[in-house]
């Protein structure tokens, strides 16, 4: 039943469907970079998101990941208040887009930003493989997990 401040949406299912997958990604993804500054950079000092210069512009390149991270969480919130408010979330999708936005984020910066770009490694005067493939392989299971959770809801309305 819907309270006195919520209305019912007139989104398309499909548009519906997606504005939750989405707000997931986002989410997902700005969890996935907090977890990576706070721990590896911050407590752990393993690296820095850039590397490949002083350290000033290592904490600078810092702050200004933990910004994306933020900007990215919010607007996802901010889409899945929106939605709430229509009555229009699908949670499973919400839960599928974290997974996947975590789990892509976390690959993308496995692949591209260390072994590509260059732009930092986990850990440095190490064997990195054992960290490459431990990082790596945890975003492919939020990957996996996540299009579990999606599997059959494509083209079906959000019933929650």
């Amino acid at each position: 039943m819907l309270g006195d401040d919520e209305e019912v949406s007139d989104m398309s299912p499909e548009r519906r469907g997606g504005r939750s997958l989405w707000s997931g990604v986002l989410i997902g993804i700005g969890i996935a970079a907090f977890v990576d500054e706070t721990v590896f950079h911050q407590l752990l000092h393993w690296h820095h998101f850039y590397d490949r210069s002083s350290t000033d512009a290592g904490l600078v390149s810092d702050g200004l990941f933990h910004a994306f991270g933020w900007f990215a969480v919010v607007i996802g919130l901010v889409m899945v208040a929106d939605l709430r408010r229509s009555a229009s979330l699908s949670r499973r999708r919400l839960a599928g887009g974290i997974l996947l936005g975590a789990g892509g984020f976390q690959l993308y910066d496995g692949t591209v930003q260390h072994k590509l770009l260059r732009l930092h490694q986990i850990r440095y005067h190490v064997d990195l493989a054992p960290y490459d493939w431990t990082w790596n392989a945890i975003a492919v299971v939020m990957l996996l997990a996540g299009a579990w959770l999606l599997r059959g809801v494509t083209r079906r309305v959000p019933e929650e």
